[in-house]
């Protein structure tokens, strides 16, 4: 029996203890009382046993997937260098090696070449060398991609002057020796001139290097505001006035008698929730000394730098709207007596506090007075606080006097609460009060969304030319909004100052 099995049992056996003396409409008895200690006892030494052994299995079933993924890649990437397909599509998207080996018999078959549309199926030399170039500075700058193009490793030696050399080369005709001859400043400036070239190797090669920074960094950004916002889209940068509706926004279906007529129902919009997005950027370079003294940093720390700080750029934005508590579409503070989303008394996590949130959200009603019954689902809190929501949570029991026990009301709540800590609140209150929040579940209404500009949520870039500035020069941004969309979906604790360490 694993340690889990065994903190199970010992829990229910507590739990029947409790159970027993409340059924029969009593304490427990001293008998009861010592076996419950006991049990106790031992389930606080097999708790952080059982954690390990779950966290030794949950790090297995990674180490699995990460395995399979592994194979998943080879195996594909394999098969479609076997047709001269273009394997990228397929391992991005997910497909299973027999998904790929269908679509692939289904192109020749329909078109006597394993072909699919939009999508260039044979990659010429060029584009495998660049590809190749590419994924060898990625790992050179230590960020080896899962699955690097065929003859990377040969790149990954090479200095940013040897790969211009070959670049050149390959482009001009000439022999490689003209190019070893030039110094590394003449040698910057022959590459510097096709720098916006639609076709010279070397800026496509760097413009490859720079997209897969970006991508890793941002995907890998320590952020939270994804566990409690929603993600949307718009197509422009006007603002959606007027078509964004909450949660219960519309009056009851009328009876509708035998050849009667169905009425209209009317909507007030002019306090809706609005939506717009505004654009973020900076401009990055790769200077003419970085490419002289062989700096590939600006390749996998500066892009990704940036894509990782919008992100976090966006996580802080977030956490300014729970926190300043502004205005938001109905002229009211978003955490306003008017919404019931505010607890008068600010305290730090109990469970007193959590049950008292927990009411105060499902209270809450539609504009027509009725009830919406929403499910709470995650409670946001600073760093520091983590530690005690696993205690009030996770403990069958609460003191309820010096000598006795009785039931946590909160322990297998009914609905699962995700607890999500994160540093920006302590930041944000330095040594003030800091609040902390309950949310509602975002499939039942949206508190907050996040859009991005036709869904894009990696920053984009482009090389650019700035007048009178030596070096490779790339524009970055990203298109994004934060609209509080229903004031409901939050309940605020004003909180108390944190504890100093």
């Amino acid at each position: 029996m694993n340690k889990r099995e065994q903190l199970r049992q010992k829990l229910q056996r507590q739990q029947a203890i409790l159970t027993a003396a409340r059924t029969a409409g009593r304490d427990m008895t001293e008998d009861e009382t010592r076996e419950f200690n006991s049990l106790q006892n031992d389930i606080e030494t097999l708790r952080p046993e059982a954690d390990a052994e779950a966290e030794a299995e949950r790090q297995a079933q990674i180490e699995a997937a990460r395995t399979a993924e592994r194979q998943r890649v080879t195996d594909i990437t394999t098969l479609c260098r076997n047709f001269n397909v273009d394997a990228s599509q397929y391992i991005t998207g997910g497909q299973t090696v027999d998904q790929v080996r269908t679509a692939i018999l289904d192109g020749m078959i329909q078109n006597g070449t394993p072909a699919r549309t939009g999508v260039k199926v044979t990659a010429d030399e060029t584009d495998k060398f660049r590809a190749a170039a590419a994924d060898g500075l990625m790992t050179r700058s230590g960020h080896t991609p899962a699955a690097p193009a065929d003859g990377s490793r040969q790149f990954a030696g090479m200095s940013l002057r040897d790969i211009g050399i070959e670049c050149l080369t390959r482009e001009t005709g000439k022999s490689a020796s003209d190019f070893m001859r030039m110094s590394a400043d003449d040698l910057y400036t022959e590459l510097a001139r096709a720098f916006h070239n639609p076709s010279a190797s070397f800026p496509a090669i760097m413009d490859t290097a720079i997209n897969k920074s970006i991508v890793h960094a941002y995907d890998h950004a320590p952020t939270t505001f994804e566990k409690f916002t929603r993600k949307g889209t718009l197509r422009d940068f006007k603002r959606t006035d007027g078509h964004n509706y909450l949660i219960g926004g519309v009056g009851d279906l009328l009876l509708v008698p035998e050849n009667g007529e169905l009425k209209a129902d009317t909507h007030k919009e002019e306090m809706l929730p609005q939506r717009k997005l505004d654009t973020y950027g900076r401009q990055f370079s790769m200077s003419r000394q970085a490419f002289i003294n062989d700096d590939i940093g600006f390749l996998s720390e500066v892009p990704g730098m940036y894509a990782a700080k919008s992100k976090k750029q966006i996580n802080k934005m977030v956490y300014s709207i729970l926190y300043n508590n502004g205005q938001i579409y109905d002229g009211k503070t978003l955490f306003h007596a008017n919404h019931k989303n505010l607890i008068s008394s600010g305290s730090a996590p109990t469970g007193a506090a959590i049950q008292a949130m927990i009411q105060r959200m499902q209270l809450q009603d539609d504009p027509f007075g009725e009830a919406i019954n929403l499910a709470p689902s995650t409670i946001i809190l600073p760093v520091g606080y983590g530690f005690a929501m696993q205690s009030i949570f996770g403990s069958p029991t609460i003191q309820t006097s010096e000598n006795t026990q009785a039931a946590n009301p909160l322990y297998n709540y009914r609905y699962p609460m995700e607890i999500v800590e994160d540093a920006t609140l302590n930041i944000l209150a330095g040594s003030g009060a800091c609040p902390w929040f309950l949310g509602a579940n975002r499939e039942e209404t949206t508190g907050i969304q996040v859009d991005y500009l036709n869904g894009q949520e990696t920053p984009t870039f482009r090389r650019s030319e700035t007048v009178g500035q030596l070096g490779f020069v790339w524009d970055i941004w990203l298109d994004w909004g934060i609209s509080v969309m229903d004031y409901r979906a939050f309940v605020k604790n004003p909180g108390a100052a944190l504890p100093t360490l």
